[in-house]
């Protein structure tokens, strides 16, 4: 055998690899082969192929394994359990870009599942190697180390500590100030992800200037970006006054409330969600957001969208009213009454915005204009008023109010009947009589059928 022939029987045993793992590779992308592939022991052929001298097999080997252990937890376990994440950590600071992306995916693969498999990822040293990962040039490499170092943080509060006690926060921030819209949306995500779980965790966020640059891109054209954008800024204003503050000092308002009208849903969902996160800790907040217009942007956001997508804007309607009266009325006069709100929904903003409403002649366009969900939670008010107060009883009778009442059509013994029963006992027999319905009618048959003597 000549030296040719030597040659080729390694040039096909490459090809061989090259192949399996290619291949490995695909079936990969198919949920319906991921039981077979476990079943003939597709990990253990993976793992030598992590340390192989050709760099595109060792590339497609992590990529293999990641997304393995991206389908469920019993095989991202199972890659801890193979002794496969130390290898995949040397590598990441030894290796090339294109190896380096692949090796961050495995490590956020495993960790996504659980904060148990999250932790056994940051007690092989991961952290360290994703930090370094964030200062490489190549963007892609930032981003898969930015989403993995999220995916560690999301579980709990612990497991953020020790991203932050990494390094990590800082470098995340320079990430979002990088051209590349995808490295921004990933970074963006994490910094949120880190947030979210204290006062303390936020606040080491904030401390980076990472407020001021999230700001900047709120009206970025991304859809994508623009969700996790107001994500990181609801996560951090949700913890305290001072924070809320932080994020209204950075001039967002009333700049955000153009995106209640953007074409995403999410987009829209997230800045009510902002919002809600700062109108729920003072009344002062709350009426910042009254004075840039915020209410009534929102009102017409509920009218304009369905489902539960709309709950964020309920709830930011309901912690505006619950600060004060005069607060209420901004929510009224706004008719939050108008949009066809699903029950349910509608009687958490209700019930935190009507029981402070006891000027009554702004409710009364209600008796009008509200869908019947509605209407029985504002009859209910006017029963709770009125027999406290002479002079709105006076009003009520002369502004129409009360012939209004009387023309409600309401079960016999139903909630709604008692609270007009209600109203009713504040008035003489005779004035309830003159403004029911058919009443006028028969004053004029009885003046018809009169005979003078």
């Amino acid at each position: 055998m000549n030296q040719r022939q030597v040659l080729q029987v390694f040039e096909q045993y490459q090809k061989s690899r090259t192949q399996f793992v290619q291949t490995i590779a695909e079936l990969a992308t198919r949920p319906q082969n991921i039981e077979a592939l476990q079943n003939a022991g597709v990990m253990s052929l993976l793992r030598p192929l992590l340390l192989d001298v050709v760099p595109t097999i060792q590339q497609t080997a992590a990529l293999a394994l990641g997304r393995l252990a991206s389908y469920n937890e019993d095989l991202a376990e199972a890659v801890v359990k193979g002794d496969i994440l130390p290898q995949l950590i040397y590598s990441l600071a030894e290796q090339n870009r294109f190896y380096k992306k692949a090796a961050a995916f495995v490590l956020r693969a495993v960790a996504k599942h659980s904060p148990a498999l999250a932790q056994a990822v940051v007690d092989c040293g991961a952290l360290d190697a994703l930090v370094i990962s964030l200062e490489e040039f190549d963007p892609d490499v930032k981003e898969a180390a930015a989403w993995a170092l999220g995916y560690i943080a999301r579980h709990n509060a612990n497991l953020s500590q020790e991203v932050v006690d990494a390094g990590a926060v800082p470098l995340l921030v320079l990430c979002i100030q990088e051209p590349e819209v995808a490295l921004k949306r990933i970074a963006a995500s994490a910094l949120s992800d880190i947030a979210k779980h204290s006062p303390e965790l936020a606040q080491t966020v904030v401390d980076t200037g990472a407020i001021a640059h999230l700001a900047q891109m709120i009206l970025n054209p991304d859809a994508k970006l623009k969700r996790q954008v107001f994500s990181a800024l609801s996560q951090i204003s949700k913890h305290s006054v001072d924070l809320a503050e932080m994020v209204v000092e950075a001039e967002i308002f009333p700049a955000v409330l153009a995106c209640l009208r953007d074409p995403d849903e999410y987009v829209r969902k997230n800045v009510t969600t902002l919002m809600r996160e700062i109108t729920k800790h003072t009344p002062e907040l709350s009426q910042m957001i009254v004075n840039t217009g915020g209410v009534a942007a929102v009102v017409d956001y509920l009218g304009d969208s369905h489902g539960n997508v709309r709950l964020s804007g309920i709830m930011m309607l309901g912690y505006v009213a619950a600060h004060s009266e005069n607060l209420a009325m901004a929510v009224i006069v706004s008719k939050v009454g108008v949009p066809d709100l699903p029950p349910t929904q509608a009687k958490k903003a209700l019930k935190s915005i009507l029981p402070k409403c006891t000027y009554l002649p702004a409710l009364e366009p209600l008796l009008y204009e509200a869908p019947s969900n509605i209407l029985k939670h504002v009859v209910c008010q006017f029963s709770k008023v009125l027999p406290r107060d002479s002079k709105a009883r006076r009003l009520f009778v002369t502004s129409g109010g009360l012939k209004k009442v009387q023309e409600i059509k309401a079960d016999p013994g139903s909630a709604l009947q008692e609270y007009i029963n209600s109203i009713n006992s504040c008035y003489p027999e005779e004035i309830v009589r003159y403004y029911s319905p058919g009443y006028s009618e028969t004053l004029l048959e009885r003046v018809e059928k009169y005979q003078p003597v």
